[in-house]
């Protein structure tokens, strides 16, 4: 029976994200649609991670309606697939079981078919109860179990070359995350309900050798299929992947030529190549992923300004293109030395493969730090605008200390952000003389109390007295939780912020983004009807009467015929060219239900009337301007 390979495809959302800051806006994908549809892949993640957050804080588009879109253009070709973070969904405190409920219902009512879910510290607690609402709502629950490495042990003093100054000299201790570690909590996930299971590698840290014997384990352990995600951030992905697929994977995660490597996963075009002479096939339409690769080069082009790396891969089509025969070889050999585990030499081919075709080499620093590409360059970008760059090497040998105190945490999102962050202030705190945790985030404070769950290892009762104060374990208290207020809005026309359930989702999931968000709808919205229609027509009116007032009174020359009161003209009783005399009556206004009349206070000539019938007009406005003072009549 011939072996075959399931693709997820990321593009559209992890793709995008990892390379691009989530940054592809709704008209590219519109573009991708019509062929992603032909392409058949097993499923394509359109939604989650930063998506929701992203579309609406830098794009002004609704979330929603990327979901929608996708389901009715894809028109069930293949599962839609999302991300999302347990009991937090997407953000970094625990929901109560209505938001949950209520979120994913409406995610599954807008055509999501797998959701994803995760929890940063593989506390299964913290994902039980989603998959459990998932699989009642007709949804794929998708367990993934996060991947991560022990800390190096490092010793504070510092001899040799740059990366042994930063990492120091291993010594041995007892490991954590072993394979049965995570066979463990894959076994839990697919106990649960979990439909799918998924190693999910987001620092791309698993190695060719570790996949060798933990994917058959994981194959073995579960009876439901077996997902692999990977990044190629530290240069052992695309080696990694070839490892998964030689021993069993049945789903494997793969971006489009143009959207992979890098920080990315792999180009699903090396994997084809790759799955071809293995004699394993790959389970899409090749033919529209080149019409996808065509697209998806164009749009990259319109992401300059967001590209992490400026400088695209070689033009390939794995279904037309000949490999010369050096390139050919070095398929093969990396092939024979994942079958061999020759981990070297596997991933020497695959990185002359890569640059062969010009994706990006490996980051060394992010590989021999084990930490996420993106929590390296948060903690870069913290210490420029810090302007104390110079303690990055401390900040960097001390995340392996803060990951420990706090419980050996997996570095993802938000324990990657949470860790990175602390590890600077610590190395800040030295810098100064301070204590360690002199400083502290209260996002690290709550991780420590216990507001995000159970940690992989306990933590030291002591340690959590200094960092919170109490010595016992505080779990979040949901009950906490404050639904946000959705009011009504005078300025356009009295309607909700939130105008149906999908928005007051929004609301409650990413309060400070979808309220600005929703603002600019409902001034679009406003800016659309009759009243503001009405509105702006008044408005306009009136600037154009108080323009016209303007200019008049600007070319009166002579002298001006006044009422001492504000009123409404009721008749004019002369004209232009007539010759008034002085105490003669020339208008009559109402002012205050009276009507009165303005006598001339001069002998002359009428010049202009500035007034007419039914106009109002204010106190000591000008009414008639006189053309000349003639002899007073005696």
């Amino acid at each position: 029976m011939v072996q075959k390979l399931k693709i997820r495809d990321l593009t559209m959302r992890d793709g995008q994200q990892s390379l691009f800051a989530t940054r592809m806006p709704q008209d590219s994908i519109d573009k991708l649609l019509p062929y992603y549809k032909e392409a058949g892949f097993y499923a394509i993640e359109v939604w989650g991670g930063a998506v929701p957050d992203s579309v609406m804080r830098y794009l002004g588009e609704c979330p929603w309606n990327r979901l929608r879109t996708a389901s009715e253009k894809v028109e069930g070709r293949s599962l839609l697939t999302a991300l999302s973070r347990g009991r937090n969904l997407f953000g970094y405190v625990p929901y109560p079981t209505k938001v949950i409920e209520g979120f994913y219902k409406e995610a599954i009512k807008n055509g999501l078919n797998v959701m994803r879910i995760f929890d940063a510290l593989n506390d299964l607690d913290n994902v039980r109860e989603s998959v459990e609402i998932i699989n009642r709502l007709g949804g794929i629950p998708d367990g993934a179990v996060c991947y991560t490495v022990d800390p190096k042990p490092f010793e504070e003093k510092r001899t040799g070359g740059f990366l042994h100054r930063l990492f120091g000299r291993l010594k041995k201790e007892e490991l954590i995350f072993t394979d049965e570690y995570f066979v463990e909590k894959a076994k839990g996930f697919e106990a649960m309900g979990a439909k799918i299971i998924t190693l999910k590698d987001m620092a791309g840290l698993v190695n060719p050798s570790r996949l060798a014997t933990l994917m058959p384990k994981l194959k073995e352990a579960v009876s439901v299929p077996v997902d692999f995600h990977t990044h190629c951030t530290p240069g052992d992905g695309l080696a990694s992947s070839l490892m998964a697929i030689i021993h069993g994977v049945d789903i494997l995660d793969t971006n489009i030529w143009y959207f992979g490597g890098g920080s990315a996963a792999p180009a699903l075009e090396l994997i084809y190549v790759f799955c071809k002479k293995l004699g394993v096939e790959v389970d899409a339409n090749m033919e529209a992923v080149g019409k996808i690769r065509t697209e998806l080069k164009e749009i990259r082009k319109g992401l300059h300004d967001f590209d992490l790396v400026k400088n695209f891969p070689n033009d390939f089509d794995p279904l037309k293109d000949t490999l010369p025969a050096e390139v050919d070889a070095l398929f093969d050999k990396a092939i024979a030395c994942a079958k061999a585990n020759d981990e070297e030499a596997l991933l020497d081919a695959c990185h002359a493969i890569e640059d062969y075709f010009g994706f990006p080499k490996p980051n060394l620093i992010v590989k021999f730090a084990e930490v996420p590409g993106g929590m390296y360059s948060n903690m870069v970008a913290q210490l420029r605008q810090l302007k104390a760059e110079e303690v990055l090497d401390d900040a960097m040998k001390l995340i392996p200390k803060v990951r420990r105190d706090a419980g050996l945490v997996p570095l993802v999102t938000p324990t990657s952000q949470i860790v990175g962050s602390q590890a600077v202030s610590v190395a800040l705190d030295r810098l100064k003389g301070n204590a360690d945790y002199t400083n502290k985030s209260n996002q690290f404070i709550s991780l420590v109390k216990g507001e995000y769950g159970h940690t992989p290892v306990a933590i030291k009762p002591e340690f959590r007295e200094q960092i919170t104060g109490r010595s016992e374990e505080v779990p979040y208290d949901v009950n906490s939780y404050v639904a946000p207020v959705n009011p009504q809005l005078p300025e356009f026309g009295g309607v909700k912020l939130a105008q149906n359930d999908d928005e007051y989702l929004l609301l409650e999931l990413l309060p400070t983004v979808a309220k600005p968000f929703l603002m600019k709808r409902r001034e679009e919205e406003y800016k659309l009807t009759d009243a503001y229609k009405k509105q702006v027509a008044k408005a306009e009116a009136a600037a154009k009467a108080a323009e016209e007032a303007a200019a008049l009174l600007a070319s009166i020359t002579g002298p001006t015929l006044n009422a001492p009161m504000g009123g409404t003209v009721v008749e004019v009783q002369v004209k232009p060219g007539d010759d008034v005399k002085k105490g003669q009556p020339v208008l009559m206004y109402e002012a205050m239900k009276m009507q009165n009349e303005i006598e001339s206070e001069m002998a002359g000539k009428v010049k202009r009337i500035l007034v007419k019938p039914g106009q109002v007009v204010g106190t000591n406005d000008p009414r008639i301007e006189v053309a000349k003072k003639l002899r007073q009549n005696r």
